[in-house]
């Protein structure tokens, strides 16, 4: 797993690594009732232009009534958040967000020993902004072996979308020159280093941020709600029948 510093004065270290279905059970399975505490974003999708404004990212999936709500923290250059997503919340998007009965919410937390993840946070969130989050995000894990080696993100993206959507993105990304935000402490300013130009870099700073409060101590970290009170807060690994299971046990209450 990625592992932040417990007393957020050391940089983040390890990878993250798959844990049991067993241990996600028994974190699952304690129940809390603070509720949620991070901003979800709007989940209208809006067009965007190559001029300003620009629209906010939209970077959720389903429904807001839906009684489960998913919140995940993750970098897209960290292989324990490809592995959640390839074997856990793709296929619930496909199956229970679809249905409504899952919310899901995706957080940017790009670390700082990753030298790509910054970018990528950034080319996710300009795509988010045209409407194309989903295929962009599946892009970026999908061939996230390939584009961590170069730094040819753009790539991939840009197969992942119509041609008039990803000039769009293209658009957005020609001002983002600058070092990309990336979470190094809690006290740290993410835009210290990125500056204003690039006009995603104020939704991933905001993720950040709010990925220190929860505390974020690995990627990925998801929030689990039930109609509108804490469930669990993990960074374990699970596939998605083991998810859904402890979905289907919140939903029979």
């Amino acid at each position: 797993m990625k592992r932040t510093s417990h007393s957020m004065r050391r940089r983040l270290s390890f990878c993250a690594t798959i844990a049991t279905a067993g241990v996600f059970v028994a974190i699952a399975s304690v129940t809390l009732t603070a509720a949620p505490h991070a901003v979800q974003k709007s989940a209208h999708r809006a067009a965007v232009h190559s001029v300003a404004p620009l629209a906010a990212p939209v970077k959720t999936y389903g429904s807001k009534s839906a009684p489960i709500t998913f919140e995940a923290f993750t970098d897209y250059q960290c292989p324990g958040c490809r592995a959640l997503y390839e074997q856990a919340l793709k296929p619930m998007i496909n199956d229970y967000v679809a249905s409504g009965k899952v919310y899901l919410i995706h957080h940017d937390f790009p670390l700082v020993m990753h030298q790509y993840s910054g970018q990528a946070a950034r080319w996710a969130n300009a795509s988010a902004m045209v409407g194309e989050f989903g295929r962009a995000e599946a892009a970026l894990f999908d061939n996230q072996a390939s584009w961590e080696t170069d730094g040819n993100i753009s790539k991939w993206v840009s197969e992942s979308m119509p041609k008039a959507d990803f000039e769009r993105v293209q658009a957005i990304m020609k001002s983002c020159t600058s070092p990309a935000p990336q979470a190094t402490t809690p006290d740290a300013d993410p835009l210290a280093k990125s500056g204003h130009g690039c006009p995603v870099d104020s939704y991933i700073a905001p993720d950040i941020k709010m990925g220190f409060g929860v505390p974020v101590n690995y990627t990925p970290t998801y929030i689990i709600f039930y109609k509108g009170k804490k469930i669990a807060t993990s960074s374990n690994i699970v596939t998605w029948p083991i998810l859904k299971q402890f979905f289907d046990s919140l939903l029979s209450q």
